[in-house]
């Protein structure tokens, strides 16, 4: 019997834990990638349990090469260092039965294509348009054509794709906000606290990573298109007086260092209104192609590995493609938006700027009692994937964090 075939637009962290769950499932996998090397554009990414049981259902078991949860207290902090809510690992661990872990982007995005063999994925190479013909699909690409029995679109917040099958949909609006991201060498001594900071209308951010790194990041309220001429002494000048070990781990960002670290600054955009659905006949859209948000929750990653198991779960066994996919928007669409929904309004409490509103809004999240806070996350971190992973290849081997520093 031939083995179905897919092609998968984009070599990110959704593309590829599509790829790794199809091949679980005996699919012919092709990824096509258009930048000349799979990269995770400089910054961390906290795995939440939601998307470490996702990756697990898909043989990539984030126990084995994810390295270790984020330590002790985690949660949100005023600038003169005040907690104003915070959970441990124990408390999280015992509600959902996972502990999340930090790593680099660039380090999940080499586990996942590890798990690959070679010729999967082709670099350098564009999707430029489908044509479904009903019974597959003529895939248009840079390198030639394809014929594939599904494409799934995983190329990003300006997908393609996604203008290509809804040409009608206003696409990406600025959210209002930029951010700044960075990776800082290990420290000594090394940060133990993964906390985010409010002020007014500015956040910083600071995660330890599992291989002993500190991602950092921050975000101001701004319009479209604006441009410090310094990162470094724009951050300075915003949060340079907050509390320890902000300043600190600010000086270490210093361009003048012999080898300076590389600052990324990017606007927030987010999908104006959400897709009427996450399909089209044989095409399916994944990840940020489906649902580009904010990222005030932290999910724009972990909902992509969502839909990446989901996909390939309700493919797996499908007679249909096409209802396959249908089945696909009905399991995903309502909880995306939602997730969208509540990291946008995540935001707009943060971007408070007038001088009352913060503190009342800060007012207001101490006094939050602490159940109803973790209730509120239950419905983001309990998630759990639909089925247990099918006999397949074997999971990879694991990955020395220490390799990573």
């Amino acid at each position: 019997m031939r083995a179905r075939h897919v092609v998968v637009a984009g070599g990110g962290i959704g593309g590829l834990t599509a790829a790794v769950a199809l091949r679980r499932h005996g699919w012919r996998v092709t990824v096509c990638e258009r930048a000349a090397a799979l990269t995770g554009v400089g910054a961390g990414i906290v795995l939440a349990p939601n998307a470490l049981r996702a990756l697990a259902s898909a043989g990539l078991d984030p126990g084995r090469w994810a390295g270790d949860v984020l330590p002790g207290q985690v949660g949100l902090r005023t600038p003169d260092g005040t907690w104003l809510r915070r959970s441990d690992d124990d408390e999280l661990s015992t509600r959902y039965g996972l502990s999340a872990r930090a790593v680099h982007r660039g380090f999940l995005i080499d586990t996942l294509a590890a798990a690959l063999p070679a010729g999967v994925v082709h670099l350098g190479v564009s999707v430029t348009g489908v044509d479904d013909a009903g019974d597959a699909v003529a895939v248009r690409t840079s390198a030639g054509d394809l014929r594939a029995d599904v494409v799934l679109a995983a190329d990003g917040a300006r997908s393609a794709l996604r203008g290509r099958l809804f040409p009608r949909h206003p696409g990406l609006r600025h959210a209002g906000e930029a951010g700044w991201r960075a990776v800082l060498p290990g420290a000594d001594p090394p940060v133990r606290q993964a906390a985010e900071t409010w002020g007014r209308g500015e956040r910083f951010g600071v995660v330890p990573l599992a291989d002993g790194r500190v991602y950092l990041y921050a975000t101001a309220v701004s319009g479209p298109g604006a441009r410090p001429a310094d990162h470094h002494a724009e951050l300075t000048r915003r949060f340079g007086a907050w509390h320890s070990p902000i300043p600190e781990l600010l000086d270490r960002l210093d361009p003048r260092d012999p080898d300076p670290v590389g600052v990324l600054h990017h606007d927030f955009h987010e999908l104006a209104a959400p897709l009427p659905r996450l399909h089209a006949g044989r095409v399916a859209l994944l990840g940020d192609a489906a649902h580009a948000m904010t990222p005030n929750l932290g999910q724009g990653g972990c909902q992509a590995v969502e839909d990446a198991v989901v996909a390939a779960h309700l493919l797996a066994s499908a007679d249909d493609v096409p209802t396959a996919l249908a089945a696909y928007t009905k399991a995903r669409h309502r909880r995306t938006t939602l997730i969208a929904r509540r990291s946008r309004r995540v935001g707009e409490l943060a971007r408070l700027s007038h001088p009352l509103a913060a503190p009342l809004r800060n007012l207001a999240v101490r006094a939050t009692p602490r159940a109803l806070s973790l209730r509120a996350l239950d419905t983001v971190f309990g998630w759990q994937p639909p089925a247990a992973p099918a006999p397949g290849p074997a999971t990879p081997a694991p990955v020395d964090v220490e390799e990573q520093r």
